[in-house]
């Protein structure tokens, strides 16, 4: 299954936010097998989120789109959605009953502060898209044919995607091994052991860990157990983190 992600918002774009949900949604996704082949920030613009979505939507398996969804003027996300499927917004009587009794427990909590709020505005979903309830907050989201629409809101985004993670699978495994040999001296043993299996392989040097992480990943387990013994026994790779002294040598000894 192959995934892109559309995360929506200015605020990611000029750096006000660090987007975070991006990272939480791609490890969510290949922890269950998916390919995430896209990652892409975009701003609170109508026509730029209803041209992604149509291609990602006809190119991938599946779309996530989080950020900008309620009802503030920056919030055009969902009309956006609509638009790219050729969809009005409706408000179902699901999402509406969600919106009014969220709020019936915000205004239990704070009696003294009045909330002025477009329920409509706020559960406006595509026609004959499938609601998703929103536990965590306001705002529902939905699923509209392979576009899943989720709030930016990043508590809110991981309750929402707990109602959908099952629909996410893939055939994509993947394992990590450590090495404390400089990066530049393994570099024949990567390329052979992609030559021998039907395998990718990335090099991660964390010096604050003090080795290099290797991530092995297949969509068959024979050649992924293969090529993870293979480097285990080729350079002397370990299953388990270890650690070594980046010194200045090994620093030379990577440039070469």
């Amino acid at each position: 299954m192959e995934v892109a992600l559309l995360t929506v918002g200015d605020e990611l774009l000029s750096g006000d936010t660090v987007n975070t949900n991006a990272n939480w949604v791609a490890t969510q996704l290949t922890d269950r097998g998916v390919t995430v082949t896209r990652i892409v920030s975009v701003p609170d613009d109508h026509d730029v989120i209803v041209d992604h979505v149509r291609r990602y939507s006809e190119a991938f398996d599946g779309v996530i789109v989080t950020g900008g969804i309620g009802g503030t003027p920056d919030d055009v996300t969902m009309e956006a959605v609509a638009a790219a499927f050729d969809r009005e917004l409706t408000v179902p009587d699901v999402t509406r009953a969600a919106v009014e009794r969220h709020l019936d427990a915000l205004e239990e909590r704070l009696p003294d502060r009045e909330l002025s709020v477009d329920v409509a505005a706020e559960a406006a979903i595509p026609e004959r898209s499938r609601p998703l309830l929103n536990d965590a907050g306001l705002a529902p989201g939905c699923v509209l044919e392979n576009v899943y629409v989720l709030p930016g809101i990043p508590d809110e985004l991981k309750s929402m995607f707990a109602a959908v993670a099952d629909e996410f699978t893939g055939d994509r495994r993947s394992a990590y091994l450590y090495t404390v040999e400089p990066e530049a001296n393994i570099v024949w043993a990567l390329e052979n052991v992609m030559d021998r299996f039907a395998v990718t392989v990335g090099c991660y040097p964390d010096r604050e860990a003090e080795h290099n992480r290797l991530k092995i990943t297949a969509t068959d387990d024979a050649q992924l157990d293969g090529a993870r013994d293979w480097l285990v026994d080729t350079i002397n790779a370990s299953e388990t983190p270890v650690s070594r002294d980046w010194g200045e040598d090994d620093s030379e000894a990577e440039t070469r």
